[in-house]
């Protein structure tokens, strides 16, 4: 009975410690999604002033 008591004991503390791990890798994760929406957004910005520019200059050509 003892040993099945720690045992278990064990296997809660690995459970608890795997819980942690992967909470913080969850966390991590968010971090790295903020960052990348962030930097899709300043990309997309830019894309969209590259094209007005491009199209201020094709109606600058002539016909």
């Amino acid at each position: 009975m003892l040993e099945e008591l720690d045992a278990l004991e064990t296997k809660l503390a690995q459970l608890l410690e795997r819980n942690q791990s992967v909470r913080a890798e969850n966390a991590r994760l968010r971090q790295q999604v903020v960052a990348a929406e962030n930097a899709n957004k300043l990309l997309s910005e830019r894309l969209a002033e590259v094209r007005r520019r491009m199209e201020d200059l094709s109606a600058k050509l002539p016909d």
